[in-house]
């Protein structure tokens, strides 16, 4: 037996990271009015991001529920020595507190230790494949929980967006609703610090925006990991990869796309950088 991975639909794992690595995924809800799906399950990226734009009704998204996650360590349990499961930034979702109630549910005989990742998205799925790699290789729970805890301060996610209409709309922005009172052609651009999201600046382009991106990354002392995260421009994705090139080998850059737990609050042409510094 092995220490299981668990981890929560906000870190935009790539499905074949997933499936590869054996991680855990426990789906975030989306509700549009009094409809309500689970994130990549009942409802796909492409759907959300056109119901997004068309429906007039703002969606918000819900945490999983404590017996969501104690369903999942339960059914894990038999066949682990341990269960580590990290969760999307506590400032940000309660699912962090949903997932520790759910391991008082759970049965007893497995141990469970449940991670605040300080981050989300990808920084959330860098954390997940870390845990995962280490847990694959035949380490100890303890093992896996160190790996953790020492990578997360060396995460880094930057991001920019297309409008501020829909962070005006969303709700747990924390203290980027600075950025509410600036002119509205802006781009604005974001940071995730001490897990919480914080205005890091605003361009006037989105190609200077972009530029920005690449600027964040290539001022990095040494990168270890580097993921580029979309919604709605995936070509957009592809030709920072290509960018990225001098700085970090391409086939080793994860792209993915940013589901609905951020798309509620950045809307449609989001485009952010992950990537963790070398320890």
């Amino acid at each position: 037996m092995a220490i299981k991975i668990v981890t929560d639909s906000s870190c935009d794992l790539p499905p074949q990271l997933i499936k590869q690595l054996g991680i855990t995924v426990v789906p975030l809800y989306v509700r549009f009015g009094k409809e309500t799906y689970r994130d990549r399950v009942d409802i796909s990226e492409d759907e959300f991001y056109q119901r997004l734009q068309k429906d007039p009704v703002h969606p918000n998204t819900i945490q999983p529920s404590p017996q969501d996650f104690a369903d999942v360590y339960q059914k894990l349990a038999p066949e682990a020595d341990g269960i580590v499961s990290t969760h999307i930034s506590g400032k940000l979702s309660g699912t962090c507190n949903a997932a520790l109630q759910g391991k008082e549910i759970a049965c007893k005989g497995c141990p469970i230790e449940v991670i605040d990742s300080q981050t989300l998205t990808m920084g959330l799925g860098m954390v997940s494949i870390a845990a995962a790699k280490v847990a694959n290789a035949g380490g100890s729970i303890e093992q896996v929980m160190g790996e953790v805890k020492q990578m997360i301060p060396r995460i880094h996610l930057l991001f920019i967006l297309d409008t501020l209409k829909y962070l005006a709309l969303g709700g747990r922005i924390g203290k980027a609703k600075a950025l509410l009172g600036s002119v509205l052609n802006v781009k604005p651009i974001l940071a995730i610090k001490e897990g919480e999201v914080v205005p890091a600046g605003q361009v006037r382009s989105r190609s200077k925006g972009i530029d920005r991106l690449f600027d964040f990354v290539q001022s990095a002392s040494s990168i270890q990991d580097l993921a580029i995260i979309y919604n709605t421009t995936p070509d957009e994705a592809q030709t920072l990869a290509e960018r990225m090139t001098p700085i970090f080998a391409k086939e080793q850059i994860i792209i993915t796309r940013l589901g609905p737990m951020l798309g509620v609050h950045a809307g449609p042409g989001a485009l952010a950088i992950a990537f963790i510094e070398k320890g």
